[in-house]
């Protein structure tokens, strides 16, 4: 990667419509749906209230469906419309190529993670009373700036190894929206569930402990690292390979 092919790929996503809308539509269901869930709710809902992590972040089980796509659309859409091939032949060297587009996913994921983490705590504290001090409101917010990076980066790290726009499209978004939250309160699968990485990150932003969980709330957060990791790699690996 280096700077010209990283400023390439911004100018990509400030004149590509369908590029900068998901990112700010993020921010803007993360802040605003917690906003409005505190003013509605207040504190008649426990669920919200005991745990202040899970209040100030349920704007973002909705805003996370926006991430999802920018990091999919990011590399995605140019697998469908074959200007994989033009950008391929802007910048030859696919490692440089795809390292910009994972540098610009995660300084984008990094925005948008710190505006919508700033609007939810303002949002939620002017509703609903709670304790906004000490570690476990630090590594709350901490994580709730960082899971949007790591969220595009796996994501597009992901559409990277199918290849295929719809397909990932297909997969993430029911999977990271619908699929892991329903499975996380079935018993028998729960177990398994809360190493995904979309639960494993989530966890970290909590301010109390699960007994249900087996790990700690910044290994969450590490496990969501390793697979973000983990996908990323995937996706170089096959994008390498590639006859593009």
């Amino acid at each position: 990667m280096n700077l010209n092919t990283l400023r390439a790929e911004r100018i990509k996503l400030t004149t590509l419509r369908s590029l900068w809308l998901p990112p700010l539509l993020a921010v803007l269901l993360t802040a605003g749906v917690t906003t409005a869930v505190g003013a509605v709710l207040r504190d008649a809902d426990h669920h919200l209230t005991d745990d202040p992590g899970v209040g100030v972040f349920y704007g973002l089980n909705f805003g996370q469906a926006a991430l999802v796509s920018f990091g999919v659309l990011l590399i995605g859409q140019e697998f469908n419309t074959r200007m994989l091939d033009v950008s391929l032949t802007a910048v030859p060297r696919r490692r440089r190529l795809y390292g910009a587009k994972l540098a610009l996913g995660a300084l984008v994921g990094l925005g948008a993670g710190a505006l919508g983490t700033a609007g939810a705590f303002a949002g939620y504290a002017a509703t609903v009373p709670a304790d906004w001090h000490g570690p476990a409101f630090a590594r709350a917010a901490t994580a709730g700036v960082l899971y949007p990076a790591l969220l595009v980066v796996f994501c597009l790290g992901v559409t990277a190894r199918l290849g295929n726009l719809t397909a990932a499209m297909g997969l993430l978004t029911p999977t990271v929206f619908l699929l892991s939250p329903l499975l996380a309160g079935v018993p028998g699968a729960r177990d398994a569930v809360q190493f995904l990485p979309d639960r494993a990150g989530q966890y970290a932003m909590r301010y109390t402990d699960d007994p249900r969980t087996t790990y700690g709330h910044w290994t969450g957060l590490l496990i969501m690292a390793l697979w973000t990791a983990l996908a990323a790699y995937g996706g170089l690996r096959a994008l390498q390979r590639t006859g593009r």
